[in-house]
């Protein structure tokens, strides 16, 4: 069966019955939303702050390919085979996207026997989040062109407004736009764009902010524009509108708690890209899962050097995080890939691409383990045209590294199938206590943090600053200097160059913009020709969806 085949066969229970079962929560502090998905009251997590943390597990992977990696599903298996083990363990995810949803990726709520549900509503609109932070992004992109448009007391510049507008949907056409056209009723005639809505700094502030209060300061002090003397910002609490933006934010800001297919608790609140944002989910979920639980597995987006580096580099920095162990995620298809086979070779045996293409799982397990200083285990996320000569290679070269490899069949056989992989995690988080440190000390300029995770974790040579790039890092570093990083780079590789599979090095990282995330506290690099707002694919995934006559949708993946 398909995965939305397996989803819609489950055997859900009603989350409200569920949750006072598995975590006794009581009712009145959740906020059903049907009866499969709920949000939980701020004041039931307030509640839980005496309690003591359980240990966190972060799931990365190795860097993306067509063929697949399997992280969300790999979480979700991991935390159905603790589970099992007789662990007390809840799982902590992003929310999907409708941008990748309906363009090349497809859903996002895991696969196989592995998956949250109800899989439709969580890939499409859920409880509606990522429409309260679009809605309340553009209410400040409105109240911009309208102060402008009323006499503009407070001086902003029109050429230097730096807060676009965004939708949650890959709209190439929207990069660029013209706003204000058709004369002097409509506004001020100037160049706007658009960002797809998991780039929008609310989003990012929504997933760092600790409270309603934390969630308003921080939307006060995004930083809007400049006035005409270049040099002085305009805050979104100059315009009184942090307020009314906290405001439709009100239930967004809750965590949602869904379920896995064997009836155990997932939270799933946020969900920045890792590729052009901080790619992990709320502070408030994974701290509350902590509180609640004895484990929590999260994962961070993409490769373990952008979604692994930002959780550890910003979010931990900021939340005061520590990860007890990291799994990383590999599949024997994936590093054939990175060995050169093309995509409809990957399931012949040949021992040596996977040899060639381990070299990038190599550069993952040596970030994790040497510049973060965790513990490290890999998931050899099984396909059943993997052979046996290629699944003990891999093993045997994780070994020489020092590395614990299992093969987990979580796909096939949901938690029974990880239970392996689980053991090995628990062998790791209850029995030591691991060192932990940051890529980069936070007093080290802006320039500096950029070429400490340029060449320690992408292994290039060095960093390409423009005159204008390298001009406004200087200008920023006064006021901002000690604010983490955030790398907007492709994810298909440790380069710039989404065709440089592998572990290439010696390369040279271009920055070619920088932006300001005041509210949310961290300075944005965008390396390469990143985007942040993606375009569909020639064939994207939205021809292929339907909802047939008695409202069963289809072709969602």
């Amino acid at each position: 069966m398909s995965d939305i085949e397996i989803a819609q066969r489950a055997d859900k229970k009603p989350i409200i019955n569920l949750a006072e079962e598995k975590l006794g929560i009581p009712a009145e502090h959740l906020d059903p939303y049907g009866h499969f998905k709920a949000k939980l009251s701020l004041e039931y997590v307030d509640s839980l702050s005496d309690n003591s943390d359980g240990k966190l597990i972060l799931v990365t992977a190795i860097s993306p390919t067509p063929a697949g990696e399997g992280k969300t599903t790999t979480t979700v298996g991991l935390g159905d085979a603790m589970n099992r083990l007789g662990k007390k363990t809840i799982i902590c995810l992003r929310e999907p996207s409708l941008g990748p949803c309906f363009g090349m990726k497809g859903g996002a709520a895991g696969g196989g026997y592995s998956q949250v549900v109800p899989m439709e509503d969580i890939n499409l609109h859920f409880t509606g989040d990522f429409h309260a932070i679009g809605v309340a992004h553009n209410l400040l992109s409105a109240m911009i062109d309208n102060h402008i448009n009323h006499g503009n007391s407070l001086g902003i510049d029109p050429r230097r407004i730096t807060w676009k507008r965004v939708v949650d949907m890959n709209d190439r056409a929207l990069r660029k736009i013209t706003v204000g056209q058709g004369g002097a009723a409509n506004g001020y005639l100037r160049e706007d764009g658009y960002d797809i809505v998991v780039a929008s700094e609310i989003m990012a502030i929504l997933c760092l902010a600790t409270n309603r209060a934390d969630l308003k300061e921080r939307l006060g002090r995004i930083v809007i524009a400049y006035k005409t003397d270049k040099v002085t910002p305009v805050y979104a609490r100059d315009l009184n509108a942090h307020g009314a933006m906290a405001a439709l934010l009100k239930e967004a800001i809750k965590p949602n708690l869904v379920q896995t297919l064997e009836n155990n608790i997932a939270l799933i609140h946020g969900g920045p890209f890792a590729n052009i944002a901080h790619g992990c989910n709320t502070v408030t979920a994974t701290k509350t899962a902590l509180k609640m639980a004895d484990y929590a597995i999260t994962e961070a987006g993409f490769g373990a050097d952008l979604g692994a580096e930002k959780f550890i580099d910003i979010k931990c920095r900021m939340a005061g995080l520590k990860p007890s162990a990291v799994v990383v995620v590999a599949t024997i298809r994936a590093l054939k890939f990175h060995g050169g086979v093309a995509k409809d070779e990957l399931n012949i045996e040949n021992l040596d691409a996977l040899q060639t293409g381990f070299a990038n799982l190599e550069r993952h397990i040596h970030n994790v383990t040497q510049n973060y200083g965790l513990p490290c285990v890999v998931c050899i996320n099984h396909f059943t045209f993997d052979s046996d000569a290629e699944i003990q290679l891999l093993q045997s070269k994780c070994n020489a590294l020092g590395v614990k490899s299992v093969l987990s069949k979580h796909w096939a056989e949901g938690g029974a199938g990880a239970e392996a992989l689980a053991q090995e995690v628990l062998n790791i988080v209850d029995h030591s206590e691991p060192g932990f440190t940051y890529v980069y000390d936070e007093n080290l300029s802006l320039i500096e943090k950029i070429e400490a995770i340029a060449t320690k974790l992408y292994g290039a040579a060095s960093v390409a600053l423009s005159p204008k790039v390298k001009n406004e890092l200087n200008a920023l570093q006064q006021d901002y200097g000690k604010f983490p990083v955030c790398m907007a780079k492709t994810q298909m590789s440790f380069s710039t160059d989404p065709t440089l599979k592998g572990a290439p090095s010696g390369h040279t990282v271009e920055i070619s913009e920088v932006r300001l995330a005041n509210g949310a506290g961290f300075i944005v690099a965008i390396a390469g020709n990143m985007m942040t707002m993606p375009g569909l694919p020639k064939s994207p995934a939205a021809e292929r969806i339907d909802i047939t006559d008695d409202g069963v949708i289809t072709g969602l993946f």
